[in-house]
């Protein structure tokens, strides 16, 4: 189900990324709860919410890396 805030985003993202990093994977993943909603768009058998879990992951990862330290900063 989609997150209206960042709080309710689970304790793996919450735990680990930065803020600005927390607004792009809840927004990330809301996206996507919406566009795979038909299993018929998903690749495989997987779930709509580990699709969008998936997704918001890479979108993440798109402005985001774990340095030597094993935290999230900014690339």
């Amino acid at each position: 189900m989609p997150y209206d805030k960042r709080s309710e985003l689970p304790d793996q993202v919450r735990d680990n990324l930065p803020a600005h990093a927390q607004d792009i994977y809840k927004e990330a993943y809301n996206s996507a709860w919406n566009q795979y909603k038909d299993p018929d768009d998903r690749r495989d058998d997987a779930s709509r919410e580990e699709v969008a879990h998936r997704v918001a992951w890479s979108a993440v990862k798109q402005s985001y890396h774990k340095n030597d330290d094993d935290k999230w900063v900014r690339s």
